[in-house]
């Protein structure tokens, strides 16, 4: 799978470029259109009870392109997995990825971060582009050696697995939730890469969605 990338960053939309038989998945309600002859197999996730769907779609024997957008506004970008090393990747903000790359929810690296619970990351690896979808533009950010940060868990798009983090409360007088993020903050030490997104999504989706019931 080959990436494109259009009406970046304000509005990105990703063409995934698709060989002959090759299959991508994605968030059906990704989807803006496919060339024709594109196979669509769109199922309910695994274990969700919303309406959240996924999808896989397949290539005729002459190929073929799949557009994919993010519901929210903001740049989409391409991570490349050289199927040595992984990326936690903030749950919902995956686009599209080829069948070679996998999820691993149960990566031993995330007990020291959350423990027995399920977190708001998950662990991303294989070989092949995974393409994210940040809301609003993005920040590439390399930590050298000993280099320290902390970032707020809903600016976060993703971190490379090997960068040291720590989860912590910002303040005990506030809510805090293991499984969103809302009131911790992450402590990051290089050496490592993180990607940052430039708006809240958690944030602005509630934001929408308050606005659609106002109405």
């Amino acid at each position: 799978m080959q990436v494109r990338t259009r009406h970046t960053p304000a509005f990105g939309v990703a063409r995934l470029l698709m060989a002959p038989g090759e299959a991508v998945q994605a968030d059906y309600a990704s989807m803006l259109a496919t060339s024709y002859g594109v196979i669509v197999d769109a199922r309910p996730r695994t274990g969700s009870r919303g309406k959240a769907v996924r999808a896989v779609f397949t290539a005729p024997a002459e190929g073929g392109w799949v557009d994919v957008a993010p519901a929210l506004p903001g740049d989409v970008y391409t991570l490349e997995l050289d199927g040595i090393s992984g990326w936690c990747v903030t749950k919902g903000c995956w686009l599209a990825a080829p069948a070679t790359v996998r999820t691993d929810p149960q990566w031993a690296g995330f007990r020291n971060l959350f423990g027995a619970e399920a977190g708001f990351v998950e662990h991303v690896s294989g070989l092949g582009a995974l393409v994210l979808a940040a809301c609003g533009s993005l920040d590439v950010v390399t930590l050298e050696q000993g280099e320290l940060i902390t970032v707020d868990p809903g600016y976060l798009l993703a971190y490379s697995e090997h960068t040291q983090s720590r989860l912590r409360a910002v303040s005990q007088s506030i809510p805090q939730s293991v499984r969103t993020g809302e009131g911790l903050l992450l402590d990051f030490a290089g050496p490592g890469q993180l990607l940052i997104q430039t708006r809240n999504a958690r944030a602005m989706a509630s934001m929408l969605a308050g606005s659609g019931n106002g109405r």
